[in-house]
Order: C-alpha cells, then structure tokens, then sequence
C-alpha cells in the first residue's frame, strides 16, 4: 500500500498491455485492487490504514496478470475501492454522508447505499464505519470526475476497440471475495463464484468453459451465490449485441493471509492456473459469441 496527496492521481488507473500489435477480443479487469491511500482521505477516515484495506481486492490484479501471455489487456484500478467504487452506478450516493445537496440525477434509494456501500462507500467491509462526520458534497463529485468517469471511459473504449474488431467483446471482470461469510455464518465460501447476472450478461458457453475448467484444476466452484456481478457486468454484459461480462470472485484463503495483507505460498500456483484459464477464453468458438441480431434490430 501507498499513500498519496488527495486529488494527486497522475492516472486513476493503469492498463497493462501485451506485447505485439493485436488486438484481443477478450478484455481483463480489476476495478477494486488499487491500494494507493491519498494522505487527505486516510486523515479524514475514523479508521486506521489496515481497516480500509478490508474492502481491497489485494493482489488481484497480479493474480490475473498472466492473461497479458494470452494476448489480453488488464486493466486495473490505482485508487482504492473505500476511496471510490466504480463498481457502482456513478452517482450512488447516500445523502446522510454529505454535507450540501446532492445532484437531482443521484441514486439514494438503491440497495448498496442502503447497505453503506455506494460509489462513495459509509462503510468497509466489515461493517466499520468509514467516517467520522460528513463529507462536503464536492468531496464526492471531486472523487467521481477524476477517478470513476476515467475509469468507465477507458474500459469502454477497449470493450469497444475489442467488438469493432472481432464483432464481439468478453469482459472478465476480476474479484476477490474474504473465506469467510460475515453476519455469523461460519461457512467457509467456495474457491470461485462465477456471477454471469443469472444467465443476463453473457452467454452459457463462457460461464460453463471457466467453470468446468476451474473445476478440473480441483477448484470448487459456484454460481451467482452469494455474487451474481455488480454493475460492471449488469453494464457491459449484453450478449445479443455480442458483448459479454463475467464476474469472477476467488476466495482469498486461496493465496493470501487475510490478516497480514501478505501474498501465501498458493499465489504462484493460482496465478498460474488462472494463465491458463485466460488462454482457455481467449480460444472459445467466435461463433458462440457473435451477436444473436444486429444493433439496428
């Protein structure tokens, strides 16, 4: 983790490029692992720097960093998630956290404000609150210009570049999701959690691929429970038009010590995995993913 000056973000993010002119139908995203901590927005937080980390998606973007041996771009995040949430519709916002008055297109009602995770989060986690006193308004318009607009603007440019030059475009929109359940439930999760929005954002062939691939590597494997996929794959899934998006959540017992922050002995061999896995989609028929009827239709 770093810190730096609040608004001093040179890029919200970084795209990761393969090597060679192609271009790739198949586009890698990690939009919760930035884990640079603007010095103003730790100071304004009630929480220390270790409990902000608890809402990060650590190491994921290094975990699917391999897709680039296939050809695929990721693209990953620099801010933190508890700073900004583009998983998230732009103006989510929960007016109780804000001083002054919100725009009049704002979301205040949906489920994730209620539940203290907006675009601009009230809590990590684990149900901490993230603040001490209310944020002015501008905090969270500041925050949404210069990261989370960015951010949209350049994945969807490369869904676009992807399907204008394949005539279709598969996100693999990447997560990771704590081993345990919260709220008293001492089930341990699953390794992945494959969330294609019930069958909405992309076509069965990609979701039963990764999941029997997965699952021949020894994995265990679910679907859409408790993760079905966030607004990046309700957004960018359309399949018809031949655009699809799958969110994949592995469980971070898997290759990391969930207390320390620190990357276990199970990162390589996942990492590696997960290469594969990436040649695997890149590979799938075109003919399964073209678009079922034209834009015009």
């Amino acid at each position: 983790m770093t810190n730096a000056p609040e608004m001093e973000f040179p890029e919200p993010f970084m795209l990761i490029r393969p090597t060679g002119d192609g271009v790739s139908p198949v586009v890698f995203n990690s939009p919760h692992s930035g884990a640079t901590y603007p010095d103003s927005f730790v100071a304004a937080t009630r929480l220390g720097r270790t409990a902000l980390r608890r809402s990060e998606d650590s190491f994921v973007d290094e975990l699917f960093s391999g897709c680039m041996a296939a050809g695929i771009p990721l693209l990953h995040a620099v801010f933190p998630r508890a700073y900004v949430d583009v998983n998230r519709e732009p103006y989510e916002l929960d007016p109780t956290m804000f001083d002054g008055r919100l725009p009049p297109f704002s979301n205040t009602r949906s489920m994730r404000v209620a539940g203290g995770l907006g675009t601009i989060a009230r809590i990590v986690a684990d149900n901490e609150e993230i603040y001490s006193t209310r944020l002015p308004v501008r905090t969270a318009l500041q925050r949404i210009d210069a990261c989370y607009k960015p951010y949209h603007a350049k994945l969807k440019a490369l869904i676009d570049l992807a399907c204008d030059t394949h005539d279709y475009a598969i996100l693999i929109d990447c997560h990771s999701m704590p081993s345990q359940s919260s709220g008293g439930d001492d089930r341990a999760r699953p390794d992945f959690v494959l969330g294609d929005r019930y069958g909405t954002s992309c076509t069965n062939a990609i979701a039963d691929t990764v999941q029997r691939a997965l699952r021949a590597m020894g994995y265990t494997v679910t679907r859409n429970k408790p993760y079905a996929g966030g607004y990046i794959t309700e957004r960018y899934g359309r399949p018809r038009f031949g655009r699809h998006a799958l969110q994949i959540e592995v469980n971070r017992a898997l290759y990391m010590d969930e207390a320390r922050f620190e990357k276990t002995a199970g990162f390589v061999p996942l990492r590696d995995n997960l290469t594969a896995l990436a040649a695997m989609i890149v590979d799938l028929p075109a003919d399964w993913l073209r678009p079922m009827q034209s834009a015009a239709e």
